[in-house]
């Protein structure tokens, strides 16, 4: 794909130099309806002046170590802040999401938009099959597998259409507890190959298939208090992992494995069920994603983002 150009009319280029993430400033967050249990008791209880805060948070923090480009939000989708449902990228193509509920479904033409004039093949997934982007589907770090979540949000269905558009092997995985209603939730396939999970969230069938595929000790399971905190809703890029509060035991366990573990306070964005992964999309090759990074400062308290 050709150089693609930001909002603000800088450069970027996934496919070389620096990892690029795309996200969507809160302008218009609310938590408006609800289409998960998350959302439940939340209804116009969330702080847009808080959530502002966290956001540029996240976006100072992730901008130490990747290009950030910026989609516009939009009046009436409160819930594009978070991009990583708007559809899934290699390889210049992006797999455009089919949202499963209505409410979402106005942001597909701004979405659509953006991956059009910043130069990427637009591939459309069938609204018979709902498909809800980088929130149920994963790359394995190496690009040799994609991870694919079904069960609330994205049908089965869905996922031939994926095999056809890169040719990669796609492993299925059916989400059984409506808490973790995307597989980006409760899964996260790190850097170093190792895999950061929540075990009760999958049927049996699907552990079986996670444990054919990770060593046990490649293998870190999240106890019931760190998957309720979103820790599986991480952003890796190389060795750094941003992710919302976490226990220390889990923070320690990742530390051991080599990572640099930067927490975040994300709580108004969980109010509508997200967090940091929820909050950024991958627009880079995982080559360079992935690749070995400087490690970052902790976030500064001052905006970045304008």
């Amino acid at each position: 794909m050709g150089t693609l150009r930001a909002l603000d009319g800088s450069l970027s280029s996934p496919a070389h130099g620096r990892p690029t993430f795309l996200m969507c400033p809160p302008k218009h967050y609310e938590v408006d309806y609800v289409i998960n249990p998350w959302m439940a008791g939340n209804v116009h209880r969330s702080s847009r002046q808080r959530a502002t805060e966290q956001w540029e948070q996240l976006h100072g923090a992730l901008r130490q170590i990747a290009q950030v480009d910026l989609v516009e939000p939009q009046p009436g989708s409160p819930d594009m802040v978070f991009t990583a449902n708007a559809g899934l990228v290699r390889d210049g193509i992006v797999a455009l999401s089919s949202f499963h509920h209505r409410e979402r479904q106005g942001e597909e033409p701004h979405f659509r938009r953006w991956f059009s004039e910043s130069g990427f093949a637009v591939r459309d997934i069938p609204r018979v099959t709902p498909f809800e982007g980088e929130g149920d589907a994963l790359f394995e770090a190496d690009g040799s597998r994609l991870w694919a979540g079904y069960g609330p949000r994205t049908r089965v269905d869905s996922h031939q259409r994926l095999t056809e558009l890169w040719g990669v092997k796609v492993i299925s995985l059916r989400l059984v507890d409506p808490r973790f209603y995307h597989l980006d939730t409760c899964f996260c396939p790190l850097s170093n190959g190792d895999v950061m999970y929540y075990l009760p969230a999958f049927d049996r069938d699907s552990q079986l298939k996670i444990e054919a595929c990770y060593s046990k000790k490649q293998r870190i399971q999240v106890g019931e208090t760190d998957a309720l905190r979103f820790a599986c809703n991480a952003v890796n890029a190389g060795r750094t992992i941003l992710l919302n509060q976490i226990s220390d035991e889990l923070s320690a366990e990742l530390e051991l494995r080599g990572f640099q573990i930067v927490q975040l306070d994300l709580t108004e964005f969980l109010k509508a069920g997200g967090a940091a992964k929820c909050l950024v999309l991958r627009l880079s090759e995982l080559d360079v994603t992935h690749a070995e990074r400087s490690p970052i400062a902790p976030p500064s308290q001052n905006s970045a983002y304008n």
